[in-house]
Protein backbone atom coordinates (compact mmCIF):
# COMPACT_ATOMS: atom_id res chain seq x y z
CA UNK A 1 0.00 0.00 0.00
CA UNK A 2 1.32 3.53 -0.97
CA UNK A 3 2.00 6.07 1.61
CA UNK A 4 0.50 9.14 -0.32
CA UNK A 5 -2.50 11.13 0.60
CA UNK A 6 -4.87 11.36 -2.08
CA UNK A 7 -6.34 14.80 -1.95
CA UNK A 8 -10.72 14.82 -2.47
CA UNK A 9 -13.20 17.64 -2.41
CA UNK A 10 -16.65 17.18 -1.09
CA UNK A 11 -19.33 19.32 -1.66
CA UNK A 12 -22.18 20.69 -0.14
CA UNK A 13 -25.33 21.61 -1.74
CA UNK A 14 -27.83 23.33 0.41
CA UNK A 15 -31.88 23.78 -0.13
CA UNK A 16 -33.49 25.16 2.89
CA UNK A 17 -32.84 23.05 5.60
CA UNK A 18 -31.47 19.86 3.44
CA UNK A 19 -27.94 19.13 1.94
CA UNK A 20 -27.17 16.44 -1.75
CA UNK A 21 -26.31 13.48 -1.05
CA UNK A 22 -25.30 10.99 -3.51
CA UNK A 23 -25.48 7.11 -4.09
CA UNK A 24 -22.53 5.20 -5.37
CA UNK A 25 -23.41 2.94 -7.69
CA UNK A 26 -22.77 -1.12 -7.64
CA UNK A 27 -19.30 -2.50 -9.05
CA UNK A 28 -16.69 0.23 -7.36
CA UNK A 29 -15.24 0.73 -3.99
CA UNK A 30 -18.49 1.11 -1.30
CA UNK A 31 -21.34 0.28 -3.56
CA UNK A 32 -24.60 1.92 -1.98
CA UNK A 33 -22.85 3.91 0.31
CA UNK A 34 -23.85 7.78 -0.28
CA UNK A 35 -21.20 10.22 -0.18
CA UNK A 36 -21.46 14.34 -1.03
CA UNK A 37 -20.36 15.23 -4.72
CA UNK A 38 -16.91 15.68 -5.50
CA UNK A 39 -13.62 13.84 -6.11
CA UNK A 40 -10.02 13.67 -6.24
CA UNK A 41 -8.00 16.30 -7.53
CA UNK A 42 -5.83 15.99 -10.68
CA UNK A 43 -2.23 17.00 -10.66
CA UNK A 44 -1.82 21.17 -10.77
CA UNK A 45 -5.68 21.55 -9.65
CA UNK A 46 -6.64 23.79 -6.75
CA UNK A 47 -8.97 22.13 -4.69
CA UNK A 48 -11.72 24.78 -5.66
CA UNK A 49 -11.29 24.22 -9.48
CA UNK A 50 -11.41 20.74 -8.52
CA UNK A 51 -14.94 20.83 -6.84
CA UNK A 52 -16.00 22.94 -9.34
CA UNK A 53 -14.82 20.06 -12.44
CA UNK A 54 -16.08 17.37 -10.23
CA UNK A 55 -19.84 19.03 -9.76
CA UNK A 56 -19.64 19.46 -13.67
CA UNK A 57 -18.65 16.10 -14.21
CA UNK A 58 -21.40 14.22 -11.80
CA UNK A 59 -23.87 16.80 -11.71
CA UNK A 60 -23.84 18.69 -15.08
CA UNK A 61 -24.10 21.99 -13.08
CA UNK A 62 -21.96 25.11 -12.63
CA UNK A 63 -21.19 25.76 -9.49
CA UNK A 64 -20.35 28.27 -7.24
CA UNK A 65 -17.37 27.16 -5.06
CA UNK A 66 -18.08 28.68 -1.46
CA UNK A 67 -16.30 28.91 1.95
CA UNK A 68 -14.00 25.86 3.38
CA UNK A 69 -16.71 24.30 5.44
CA UNK A 70 -14.39 21.06 7.12
CA UNK A 71 -10.98 19.75 6.83
CA UNK A 72 -10.34 15.64 7.70
CA UNK A 73 -8.27 12.87 6.96
CA UNK A 74 -9.29 9.36 6.52
CA UNK A 75 -8.22 5.68 5.65
CA UNK A 76 -10.00 3.15 4.04
CA UNK A 77 -8.67 -0.47 4.76
CA UNK A 78 -6.07 -1.11 1.73
CA UNK A 79 -6.29 2.05 0.16
CA UNK A 80 -4.35 5.39 -0.25
CA UNK A 81 -5.24 7.87 3.06
CA UNK A 82 -7.33 10.94 1.93
CA UNK A 83 -7.43 14.68 2.82
CA UNK A 84 -11.00 15.47 2.51
CA UNK A 85 -11.92 19.02 2.08
CA UNK A 86 -15.69 19.78 2.55
CA UNK A 87 -16.75 22.99 0.56
CA UNK A 88 -19.92 25.08 0.88
CA UNK A 89 -22.14 25.34 -2.82
CA UNK A 90 -24.28 28.03 -1.88
CA UNK A 91 -25.61 28.52 -5.52
CA UNK A 92 -25.39 26.65 -9.03
CA UNK A 93 -26.35 27.07 -12.12
CA UNK A 94 -28.06 24.78 -14.48
CA UNK A 95 -30.50 21.48 -13.60
CA UNK A 96 -28.88 19.10 -11.56
CA UNK A 97 -28.41 15.81 -13.95
CA UNK A 98 -27.25 12.43 -12.06
CA UNK A 99 -24.58 11.27 -14.72
CA UNK A 100 -22.42 8.90 -12.87
CA UNK A 101 -24.28 8.21 -9.29
CA UNK A 102 -26.73 4.96 -8.48
CA UNK A 103 -29.20 7.82 -7.30
CA UNK A 104 -29.06 11.01 -5.63
CA UNK A 105 -31.63 12.76 -3.20
CA UNK A 106 -31.98 15.88 -0.67
CA UNK A 107 -31.99 15.01 2.76
CA UNK A 108 -32.58 17.16 6.05
CA UNK A 109 -29.91 18.25 7.82
CA UNK A 110 -31.61 16.51 11.33
CA UNK A 111 -31.66 13.18 9.39
CA UNK A 112 -28.27 13.11 7.85
CA UNK A 113 -27.12 10.67 10.84
CA UNK A 114 -29.49 7.86 9.67
CA UNK A 115 -28.13 7.82 6.34
CA UNK A 116 -25.42 5.25 5.27
CA UNK A 117 -22.57 7.35 4.19
CA UNK A 118 -19.27 6.63 3.34
CA UNK A 119 -17.07 6.62 7.17
CA UNK A 120 -14.75 9.22 5.40
CA UNK A 121 -18.18 11.60 5.80
CA UNK A 122 -19.26 10.89 8.94
CA UNK A 123 -17.31 13.34 11.00
CA UNK A 124 -18.35 16.13 9.06
CA UNK A 125 -21.80 14.78 9.57
CA UNK A 126 -21.41 14.81 13.43
CA UNK A 127 -20.29 18.06 13.33
CA UNK A 128 -22.95 19.69 10.95
CA UNK A 129 -25.73 17.91 12.91
CA UNK A 130 -24.30 19.06 16.27
CA UNK A 131 -23.84 22.58 14.90
CA UNK A 132 -20.23 23.15 14.90
CA UNK A 133 -20.33 23.16 11.19
CA UNK A 134 -22.62 26.42 10.32
CA UNK A 135 -23.89 26.28 6.54
CA UNK A 136 -25.46 30.15 7.23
Amino acid sequence: MADSILQVTAGVLLRDRTVLVCQRPPGGHHPGKWEFPGGKREAGESLEACMHRELREELDIDAEVGRLLWRTQHQYPGRDRIALTFFLIPRYSGTLINRVFAAIGWVGIDDLSAVDLLDGDREFVAQLVAGTVRLA
